[in-house]
C-alpha cells in the first residue's frame, strides 16, 4: 500500500484518516447488519438513524436552534444557485447578490433567469483580489446572497455584511472551519466535498421563517417544501455520502468542536502566509491581506515555468494538488479542516528549499 500523501486538492479533497479508517472498518458489515451501508435501504432503521444523527450533529456543531431545517440534496451548490431564486425571488421584487468571483457569477446568472438581481457589490474591477465592503443594498430585497470563500481566487469573508433582507450564504468551501454566528444566516448551503465529506451530497441549513416565504406551485424536486415535508427523502438520497458527513461531523466534535478546528486552521494559514510574506516577493499572494482565505491560499511566482517546476517537485515528495485553477493559473494551497498542520509544515519547508535551489 502506498504511503499517504498530503492532498492539497481543492475538492474533492482530503479526508481525516480516522474517518477513512472507520469507513473501511464498517464498509462490509455496517452495525452487524451483515451488509454494507452502501447496500442499506434509505427506509431502513439503520439509515434513518444515520440521517437523524447527522442532522443532530449539524445543529450541535453550529449551535443552531430548532428554528432551522436540516436538509440533504443532490446537485451540489450549482443546483442551489437555481433553487434559491426559484423559491425565494418573488415577482416584482429583486434579490441582492455580491459578486466575488466564479461561483458568485454562476449564482447571479441563475438568479437573473428567474427575476431581477441587484449587484450590491463586486470586486470584478481588480480581478476579485479583494472583498467589497461598501455595498449598495436594496431596501426591499427578497434576500442577500454571498459566497463565504472563493476557492479560485483565494478570498474569504471574515466579517459578513449586515442586511435587513434574509442572508443566504454559499459556504461550500469553508463550512465548519471556524466559529461563526450561524444564526445570522437565514440559509446556508454547502457541497460536502471540501470540509464535510465526499462528493454527492449538499447540506442545506434553512431557517423556518425563510422556508415559509417560498413560492408555491414549484416543480416538485425544485421546491424546498418537498424536501422539508419528506425529510430529504422524497427520492432516494445520497445515503453513503450522508453517512460520510456523519463521520466527519463526529470527527469535528471529537476534536473539540469548531473552536478547536479554528485554532488549528489559524495556525496553518498563519504559517503559510508568513512564509509567503517573508519571501521578498519570491512567492507573491494574489489577494489583499484583509481578504485572504484560510482555506485556499493562491500565489504566483516569477513565471509559469518556475511554477510548473515547483508543482512537479512538490508532487514528487508527496505534496499533491498544488496547481492553481485552470482559469487563473499559479499555485493554490487548499487547507481544509482535514489537512494537518504537519502538511503545511512540510510545504513551507519545501518552499524554503525550492527558493534556495532556484534563486
Amino acid at each position: 500500500m502506498a504511503e499517504r500523501i498530503y492532498n492539497f486538492n481543492p475538492g474533492p479533497s482530503t479526508l481525516p484518516l480516522s474517518v477513512i479508517e472507520k469507513m473501511r472498518a464498517e464498509l462490509t458489515d455496517y452495525m452487524d447488519t451483515g451488509m454494507s451501508i452502501l447496500e442499506t435501504s434509505h427506509r431502513s432503521p439503520e439509515f434513518k438513524d444515520v440521517h437523524a444523527e447527522t442532522k443532530a450533529l449539524v445543529k450541535q456543531i453550529a449551535g443552531l436552534s430548532d428554528d432551522y431545517h436540516i436538509l440533504f440534496t443532490g446537485g451540489g451548490a450549482s443546483l442551489q444557485f437555481a433553487m434559491i431564486p426559484l423559491n425565494f425571488l418573488q415577482d416584482g421584487k429583486s434579490a441582492d447578490y455580491v459578486n466575488t468571483g466564479t461561483w458568485s457569477k454562476k449564482a447571479i446568472k441563475e438568479a437573473q433567469i428567474v427575476g431581477n438581481v441587484n449587484i450590491a457589490g463586486s470586486s470584478d474591477d481588480k480581478n476579485f483580489s479583494y472583498l467589497p465592503t461598501d455595498l449598495n443594498l436594496s431596501d426591499d430585497a427578497c434576500y442577500l446572497h454571498v459566497t463565504s470563500n472563493n476557492t479560485i481566487v483565494g478570498t474569504q469573508w471574515h466579517q459578513f455584511p449586515d442586511s435587513k433582507a434574509p442572508l443566504i450564504c454559499d459556504m461550500s468551501s469553508d463550512i465548519f472551519s471556524r466559529t461563526l454566528p450561524f444564526e445570522k444566516f437565514s440559509m446556508i448551503y454547502a457541497g460536502a466535498q471540501k470540509n464535510l465529506g465526499a462528493a454527492g451530497v449538499t447540506l442545506i441549513i434553512l431557517h423556518k421563517d425563510l422556508a415559509a416565504q417560498a413560492k408555491s406551485g414549484m416543480n416538485t424536486m425544485l421546491s424546498y417544501e418537498t424536501h422539508i415535508e419528506k425529510d430529504s427523502m422524497f427520492n432516494t438520497p445520497p445515503c453513503f455520502a450522508i453517512y460520510i458527513v456523519k463521520l466527519v461531523l463526529e470527527w469535528i466534535r471529537d476534536q473539540g468542536g469548531l473552536a478547536a478546528v479554528e485554532k488549528v486552521n489559524n495556525q496553518k494559514q498563519k504559517l503559510l502566509y508568513d512564509t509567503i510574506d517573508s519571501s521578498d516577493g519570491y512567492f507573491k499572494g494574489t489577494t489583499t491581506e484583509d481578504s485572504r482565505s484560510w482555506m485556499n491560499a493562491t500565489l504566483r511566482m516569477r513565471d509559469e515555468d518556475i511554477e510548473k517546476k515547483f508543482i512537479a517537485e512538490a508532487k514528487a515528495i508527496g505534496l499533491h494538488g498544488l496547481k492553481g485553477h485552470r482559469s487563473v493559473g499559479g499555485v493554490r494551497v487548499s487547507m481544509y479542516n482535514a489537512m494537518p498542520l504537519a502538511g503545511i509544515e512540510k510545504l513551507v519547508g519545501f518552499m524554503a528549499d525550492f527558493r534556495k535551489a532556484n534563486p
